[in-house]
Order: C-alpha cells, then structure tokens, then sequence
C-alpha cells in the first residue's frame, strides 16, 4: 500500500513542532517530514526532538545538505537516532539549494561527486564498517563508528536532474522527488533511477517518496496557485492538488500509479492551521486512499 504522510514547514517557528508531532501521533500519521532549509531549523535536532515527543510516527529528514556537513558527522547522527529510535528516523541527503551553498562559503565544483562520495562513505560507515577513503571532497583516514546501528538504515537522496537521479539509483536506497515532480516526471525519475540500480548491479527495491503541494478548506484553490506562481512553475500541468480528501486522494493515487511509493502531503507555505492539516491527512485523506489503493 502507497504510504502517506504531511511535512511541518520550516517557515514555522520550531516551537510549533510539538503539538504537530503530538497530534500526528495521535491521529496516527504514518511518516511527518521536516526540512534542513537555510536559514530556518536544524534536520537532526528537529527530528530528535519529534521523535522524542511521540511513540509511533516516522520522522523524515528530506533532506540534509551534504556540503554543509562532514560525513561523519552525519553518521554519529544518524547512526544516535537510529539507535535512540529504531526504524523511526528516515534521512535524506543532497545538493542542497546551490545558492544557499554559496552563501556558507559550502558550495563546491561537482555537487554530484560530493553527493557520490558522501553516500558511498555514510552508508558503509552505518554498516559497521572501517573506512579509509581519500575522494576528491570525502577524506576520512581510518575512522569507525563506536556505536553503528543495530540494524540496516537506509538512506535516501533528493534528485531532480537526471544525473542525480541516476546516482540516487546506485548509490542511494531511496529517492525523495520534490512538489515539482508532477505524475509523468514519477515515471521519468523512476525510468532514471531504474537505470542508474541496473549499472550497479542493485535489485533491492528502491523507495520513491514525492512531496505533493496540498490545499484543503474553502481558499484552498488560490492559496495553491499562489504557491505555484511564487515557485515559478504554474504552467506545469498536474502539479498539487486542492480540494476536499476525495480530491487529494485521487492526487496521491495518480502519483502512486506512476510509481511513487510514498506520498507526503506538502501544505503551502501559509497554510492557516497546521495542526488541522496533519489531522486532515492522517484520518480523511489516509481513508480515502486505502479505498482508491488497496
């Protein structure tokens, strides 16, 4: 069955989260996303704290930008979460906005070989293993975990290119797509991703998760074209969704068809009551899925 989950946006204050985390809980959500933008709130400390505040929701991170962090660090983090939080925590890492990158003094000549080698490196270092490494952007001599998880963690990677949708195929176990991603990019990400899983000899299966810009309530038409205007991609045919929870539900099963296997509900940027978004995800719009894709 298609997964469903919502994001709580950064442009809201990080005091915020807990009632959402605690209603997400609740209402039985089954995967919260939150975001590493610049300026606004911390992926790794957001998630510790929801992860904290509730017993059963997956937190997502989607995503971490690798120029901004050493890869061992991202690790110990990842690797302290997954241990705190079995199976809870689901981290994403990428790029990051290329602009944001510069402003850090963080961005680099080839974001895709720092994204190669930053994977490469994270996911051995989560495995348990020992690594000494010397890549044009990740050098690390000798290092080890002290505390690898227990178990398998995977890692996803954001991709919207087609050289880092291949990439994410080979070396990622999992791609995030973003709100951009309207049903017919789903199929051309997955076609890439396919391709980049065949040159590396991959056949473990390959989780898609694409955001999906949502609207509900009686302004929920404008708020969504407002939003699209703003990200400059109005013309793009089948891109979010407003409407009541038949309307998004049918939203998620197209995106669903064209072969995403999870589906968060992205609210836009002024979405009036985040609390009543969550709860209109995980209970009207989760039951309206589960009729359309049993």
């Amino acid at each position: 069955m298609t997964g469903l989950g919502a994001v709580f946006r950064p442009q809201l204050p990080p005091e915020r989260l807990r009632a959402v985390v605690r209603l997400a809980d609740a209402s039985g959500l089954e995967e919260l996303w939150l975001w590493e933008d610049c300026f606004r709130e911390g992926g790794i400390s957001a998630a510790a704290a929801a992860l904290a505040w509730s017993d059963q929701v997956r937190v997502g991170v989607g995503l971490l930008p690798v120029p901004l962090r050493n890869v061992a660090i991202t690790a110990m983090e990842v690797a302290t979460l997954d241990r705190l939080f079995p199976g809870r925590a689901i981290i994403g890492v990428g790029h990051g906005v290329q602009d944001w990158m510069g402003q850090v003094g963080a961005r680099v000549e080839s974001p895709v070989t720092l994204l190669r080698e930053h994977l490469d490196a994270l996911r051995a270092l989560l495995r348990g293993e020992r690594l000494t490494t010397d890549g044009r952007y990740v050098k690390l001599d000798d290092v080890a975990l002290d505390w690898p998880p227990a178990g398998p963690v995977e890692i996803l990677a954001g991709a919207t290119g087609p050289r880092t949708l291949r990439l994410s195929g080979a070396a990622a176990d999992g791609t995030i797509l973003t709100a951009s991603t309207p049903p017919d990019g789903v199929r051309r990400a997955r076609q890439l991703i396919d391709e980049g899983r065949e040159s590396a000899g991959r056949t473990e299966p390959h989780k898609v998760v694409v955001y999906l810009l949502t609207a509900t309530g009686p302004d929920a038409a404008a708020r969504l074209r407002a939003e699209l205007a703003d990200e400059g991609v109005e013309s793009v045919p089948d891109l979010g969704v407003a409407g009541d929870a038949a309307t998004v539900a049918k939203a998620v099963q197209r995106l669903a068809e064209a072969g995403a296997d999870t589906v968060i509900l992205q609210p836009t940027g002024d979405e009036p009551d985040p609390e009543a978004f969550v709860r209109f995800a995980a209970e009207e719009v989760a039951e309206e899925v589960r009729t359309l894709i049993p």
